[in-house]
């Protein structure tokens, strides 16, 4: 009659670990040494000994599969903890009358030169908008100021005509720069 395990068992002696054995087909070695699956699953793990880890890790190409502009994609990700990010665009909207902000330049009369807004800049600062926007975000808002600053809508007033002539060319400008 044969005796199960259970009759063995001796509660002075240590418990001895499990024996883990190496996942590489074939080897009966113990597997100490773990190696991720895939990219994918980077937290299920083989178990490998000495010398199939070396030889995994050898062979182990983490982007492997993707193409360049993800593999550009990925690496961003990673210089910002994979947290998503957004534009700060707080330039455009904060006011610095003594133009500390952007380190102006002396003009050699004891006073500071503001620098001069790019052209984009200022057809941004006219929308009143921050990249990155939608061309929908673009023509809603040049709806609104249309509406605003007709001179039909104005009694004809000059200024206001002046004023949807700038709109225009800001609007133009922005969708050749950002829609073309």
């Amino acid at each position: 009659m044969a005796r199960s395990r259970a009759a063995h068992y001796d509660p002075t002696e240590p418990a001895r670990p499990l024996t883990r054995y190496c996942d590489h087909e074939g080897c009966v070695n113990e597997g100490e040494f773990r190696a991720p699956r895939s990219r994918d699953k980077l937290n299920l793990y083989w178990w490998f000994c000495l010398e199939h880890v070396r030889a995994y890790n050898a062979a182990w190409n983490y982007y492997e599969g993707m193409s360049e502009s993800e593999i550009e994609a990925d690496l961003r990700k990673d210089t910002v903890w994979q947290r998503p990010t957004w534009p700060l665009g707080w330039r455009l909207k904060m006011r610095d009358p003594l133009n500390i902000i952007d380190g102006d330049e002396p003009d050699g009369h004891g006073g500071h030169r503001q620098r001069e807004m790019t052209i984009e800049e200022k057809a941004l600062a006219v929308f009143e908008l921050d990249p990155p926007f939608t061309l929908v975000e673009l023509k809603k808002r040049y709806k609104l100021l249309v509406k605003r600053y007709h001179p039909d809508a104005n009694g004809g007033d000059k200024d206001s005509e002046e004023r949807l002539k700038v709109i225009n060319q800001a609007f133009a400008l922005l969708k050749a720069k950002y829609f073309a």
